[in-house]
């Protein structure tokens, strides 16, 4: 079958795939089993195109052809190929055989599977008892082999063209994944649409690096390092991540090399706990973009060792213990760039106003004049939560007096209030391309709009107490329109008149129809 296919045809038949575990466990267990199975396919199916390839090149040389596929960009040892499982479905150990494949598939490719001992199939069993006793476990799987194997998911490229068929298609998944995962959702995701927005905002540029310290799947790195492409045709940068838990770190790791993305270091543990990426001289690294949808809120943080931080991330405060934000902001903070460094963080609307510690911290953030901008967006944007976000603007380069470029006569702070502008979903709200140029535009162009943005000075910020609350800043009230209660009596009284009036009509055709 070596017809081209578009994207739907792909998601369609993997979201199909997904009705063998259904019923059977939550779709919270079965992604990893999915993802990773599109990863094995995918894989196999590039191996195999190339394979075929070759021996139409150079004929039946068996031994050369192994010698050439040694220099593919991924070695796929013949007994781990997706092939090789779905051969032998019907034999007892699929979920041994599969585990085997993929054991095989790391020990062959380096370290381009591993990061610092940890690898990337460590936390994904297929021999697992979450999917039932051995028999049931046996026909779980064949049938899921069966479900890859359909024609509609012939991998090759081919058939399918382009690297991001691929790519799109895992994160379509990943995508889905998260809006039916409940409270967990927000763990591995962020909608495309904010993604895309928080990389117009930040504007990448060839040559630089950027970094996610709570890095998920890896989506928003990534459309970061799109950015670049489509705006500057290049391919220069550098991506890193970090990621606490395992099996998301895992996904992070797929997904970039399912896109492609060769140049990225993806760090598996707690960020604020013990941050992974640290120079040689064991300090934090220093990057130009630093961008994070971190967890809402978060509890447990790691208040405890915070007073102790050998890098001098809280010198400016210690969050509350139960409430991880300023956590995740003081930490980015940190890694920016002296000079070039700017930064995108989706928080909770409580980061704008609450008092105690966090009060403290955000006076002395504005203070400092890093704060650029504060955006409001809409309720429902996000999986797991309802509840409306803000992104927070910082960048290194705002000196003490801002001059020029648009940006006033003195340090400033600009509002947006977007939380009108989206386009109603039957449980998600979305921003659209519109909604997303509006805020650029106005943002690039930081002049107060009526109803919908305002350039605060230092002053004003002062006057109220450092609170961030974006309604103080950007007036939203509509006047209720004035109603003419005569008017509206008047035009009562002419309806009542035409109705007696249609009565009467009603009356005499009834009438001539012999109905009493």
């Amino acid at each position: 079958m070596n017809d081209k296919i578009n994207q739907d045809n792909i998601n369609k038949a993997l979201w199909a795939a997904c009705d063998t575990f259904r019923g059977t466990i939550s779709a919270d267990t079965y992604k990893d089993f999915i993802l990773t199975m599109l990863f094995l396919k995918y894989i196999s199916d590039v191996w195999l195109d190339h394979y075929e390839g070759y021996q139409k090149e150079y004929g039946d040389e068996p031994e050369l052809i192994e010698e050439m596929m040694k220099n593919e960009r991924f070695v796929l040892p013949r007994e781990a190929s997706f092939y090789a499982l779905f051969d032998r479905r019907f034999e007892p150990g699929n979920g041994e055989r599969i585990d085997q494949a993929l054991h095989a598939i790391e020990e062959a490719n380096g370290t381009k599977l591993k990061d610092a001992g940890k690898s990337v199939f460590q936390d994904i069993s297929f021999n697992a008892d979450k999917l039932g006793e051995e028999k049931q476990k046996n026909t779980i799987l064949r049938h899921l082999l069966e479900d890859f194997a359909k024609p509609e998911l012939n991998l090759k490229p081919s058939r399918v063209g382009s690297l991001d068929v691929i790519g799109n298609a895992y994160e379509y998944l990943i995508k889905n994944f998260a809006a039916s995962g409940g409270q967990k959702a927000g763990e591995f995701y962020t909608p495309s649409e904010v993604s895309d927005l928080i990389a117009e905002l930040l504007d990448p540029q060839p040559g630089d690096s950027i970094c996610d310290p709570a890095c998920g799947s890896g989506s928003l790195l990534m459309k970061c390092s799109r950015k670049v492409v489509a705006n500057h045709n290049s391919k220069q940068y550098a991506l890193y991540g970090q990621e606490a838990i395992g099996s998301t770190w895992s996904l992070a790791k797929m997904n970039m090399f399912l896109h492609g993305e060769d140049n990225h270091k993806i760090e598996w543990g707690d960020t604020i706990r013990n941050p992974k990426l640290l120079d040689k001289n064991g300090n934090l690294m220093l990057f130009d973009i630093v961008t994070a949808n971190p967890p809402f809120s978060l509890d447990k943080w790691g208040h405890d060792e915070a007073e102790h931080d050998k890098f001098g991330r809280f010198r400016r405060g210690i969050p509350p213990k139960t409430k991880g934000d300023y956590a995740f902001i003081l930490h980015m903070i940190e890694t920016l760039k002296p000079k070039t460094g700017r930064m995108g963080v989706v928080v909770p609307h409580g980061v704008l106003f609450r008092g105690s510690s966090e009060g403290k911290i955000r006076q002395q953030l504005i203070e400092e004049n890093l704060l650029d901008a504060v955006i409001g967006l809409p309720e429902k944007l996000f999986y797991g939560t309802g509840i409306p976000a803000a992104i927070l603007i910082f960048r290194k380069d705002r000196p003490p007096l801002l001059q020029g470029e648009g940006r006033g006569e003195e340090p400033s702070i600009f509002f947006i209030d977007a939380s009108r502008e989206f386009k109603a979903g039957k449980n998600q709200n979305l921003l659209t391309d519109d909604n997303i140029a509006k805020i650029v535009a106005t943002y690039q162009a930081r002049k107060s709009v009526d109803k919908y943005a305002y350039l605060a000075s230092l002053e004003e910020i002062k006057e109220n107490d450092y609170n961030l609350n974006i309604p103080r800043y950007v007036d939203t009230f509509e006047e209720e329109i004035e109603i003419d209660l005569m008017a509206v009596r008047k035009e009562r009284l002419e309806l009542k008149k035409q109705l007696a009036a249609l009565e009467l009509e009603m009356e005499g055709y009834l009438k001539e129809l012999s109905y009493e």
